[in-house]
């Protein structure tokens, strides 16, 4: 079953704003770079301090996986249509993620999960949304949305972003993990 419209919307919204810093229209090392340099800028973390290098080391393995199961031609970039194919190769089976994905999922609820608690609430959410442009209101909307009640626990997390990257419902909750509330 080929990608919808409202499928491709969502996952160009994640390329867009989370992978492709340098608005190249593909996915590289350097974007990788960038999102590194966000993240610390963000959060207020040192090169040198630990989280910092967590997730530094973690967003490069995350890169090499990605190009290793993504990059099909082999340029060292990952272009929308194979960015298109990877999240249409996990919605056949959105229980068995790839290691890439895996990855991918966990960095994204430790950065969510600001304290460090194992749950995201409203305002952790709201914050990282900030970061990444969406307006404060539409992120404590999408939050409600989510239907988690006050907080997003790593089980509630899974299940939404299996719903974000497989589902072609408008409504499904999962639609909203990335803080918009309409694509």
């Amino acid at each position: 079953m080929p990608l919808s419209e409202f499928r491709k919307t969502k996952l160009l919204y994640v390329f867009n704003t989370f992978f492709d810093f340098n608005q190249s229209g593909a996915i590289d090392k350097k974007d990788l770079d960038l999102a590194i340099q966000r993240i610390n800028e963000n959060r207020g973390w040192s090169a040198d301090n630990p989280k910092a290098q967590s997730i530094r080391d973690t967003l490069l393995k995350m890169w090499d996986n990605l190009r290793q199961g993504a990059d099909t031609d082999q340029d060292g970039q990952v272009s929308r249509d194979e960015w298109f194919s990877l999240w249409e190769e996990y919605a056949k089976n959105p229980s068995n993620p790839s290691e890439w994905q895996q990855a991918y999922m966990s960095v994204t609820f430790q950065l969510f999960d600001a304290s460090g608690d194992k749950s995201i609430d409203e305002n952790e959410f709201c914050n990282v949304c900030r970061y990444h442009g969406v307006a404060e209101a539409e992120a404590r909307e999408a939050f409600k949305k989510l239907g988690v009640g006050k907080e997003i626990t790593w089980d509630k997390f899974t299940n939404l972003w299996k719903q974000y990257f497989s589902s072609d419902e408008p409504t499904a909750a999962g639609n909203f993990i990335f803080g918009k509330t309409s694509f």
